[in-house]
């Protein structure tokens, strides 16, 4: 089937591939148990992380091995948030976004100077640094010990169990941030960060504030983990400094890059792969957990270089195929003759008005 982008036809189908999606997503924890709907809440916090990463590394060409840090300062704001003060647990979702934006921020603007792998090492430096500092931050983190978090209560008027709340709660805002980080790579920021991409100098002659868009880039990828690590706050109901080690921010790297580079929806399908994958390579032999993993990992990368957005991609070019819109053709010109024949009646009409005499059509001071 063929249709035109951005015919009616094309946003139908759209609409209703979404609302489908939607649909779906909704009812899965009315059709499963307890123990699946912990671990969809698990990806939907690792898909908000994500997708903030991938922000960092698809569009913005810079790679971040530190996120895992402000996962574990979203994660740890709200829930000391919740457990010093009275504040509603929808409000400390945005409470933990700023303080890892302002976190990101701050660690944003000295790292402009860098690139590649020397941002790399500085951002692992960071990712190294989070456990420990969270040990000895023991009056807000509760130390080695860890901190307890209140999860978000049932309302009395919803005749649902809590471990379906705490996965529609979850999946609200995850789509609330999906739909900004869309907005956001559509916008004069996402074609910012596709210039700097492919061409800081050429960006810079264009008029795009490099420095600027990349603190704020960095920024924004911190609040991005920030809100998945409240996420997980809720829905783990415990955070300690082992949830956080350096291979989360690996984890989180690996799932942007399985998901596909430069996608939204990447971040969604590699945090499926990042949670589902270790769990059934354990099953299948506990002892080669890590190397069942790292071998589907590889072949993952190695047989889909555009990730699984792109497999998506094609397979739904199989179903519909989008084709450009031809463009209305431009009016021609008019033929010679027709020119002349104007020109010649404009004349003939000046001669007539000044009596035929050429001098009347000289120019008068």
């Amino acid at each position: 089937m063929k249709v035109v982008a951005g015919s009616r036809r094309h946003q139908a189908l759209r609409a209703g591939a979404i609302a489908l999606g939607v649909l779906v997503a909704v009812g899965i924890p009315f059709n499963s148990s307890p123990v699946l709907n912990g671990q969809l809440t698990l990806v939907l916090a690792y898909s908000v992380a994500a997708v903030g990463l991938g922000l960092l590394v698809g569009y913005g060409g810079q790679i971040s091995l530190g996120h895992g840090a402000f996962f574990a300062v979203g994660a740890y704001a709200a829930g000391a948030v919740l457990a010093k003060t009275g504040l509603p647990y929808l409000l400390a979702v945005p409470v933990a976004a700023a303080v890892a934006f302002l976190l990101g921020l701050a660690f944003g603007v000295p790292a402009l100077r860098l690139r590649g792998l020397y941002l790399a090492l500085v951002t692992l430096a960071l990712a190294v640094a989070a456990g420990p500092v969270i040990k000895r931050a023991e009056p807000l983190t509760g130390g080695v010990s860890g901190l307890a978090v209140r999860q978000p209560p049932v309302p009395g008027w919803l005749a649902i169990d809590p471990d379906q709340w705490l996965y529609l709660l979850s999946l609200a805002v995850t789509g609330l941030m999906l739909l900004l980080a869309v907005n956001l790579t559509r916008g004069s920021l996402g074609r910012s960060l596709v210039a700097i991409r492919d061409g800081e100098r050429a960006a810079r002659t264009a008029g795009v504030d490099v420095a600027r868009v990349k603190a704020l880039l960095f920024a924004c990828a911190g609040a991005y983990a920030g809100v998945g690590g409240a996420l997980f706050a809720y829905g783990q109901g415990f955070v300690a400094p082992e949830s956080f080690t350096l291979l989360l921010s690996f984890t989180f790297l690996g799932a942007v890059v399985v998901g596909g580079l430069g996608t939204v929806a990447g971040g969604v399908l590699g945090a499926l792969f990042v949670v589902f994958v270790p769990q059934y390579a354990g099953d299948v032999n506990q002892a080669l957990t890590g190397v069942i993993y790292g071998a589907t990992l590889i072949a993952v990368v190695y047989l889909l270089p555009g990730g699984a957005a792109g497999l998506l991609r094609r397979l739904g070019r199989l179903l519909v195929t989008v084709v450009e819109p031809v463009p209305a053709p431009e009016p021609s010109p008019p033929p010679p003759d027709a020119q002349r024949g104007v020109h010649d009646a404009v004349e003939t009409s000046d001669a007539a008005g000044t009596g035929g005499d050429p001098a009347g059509r000289r120019v008068r001071p």
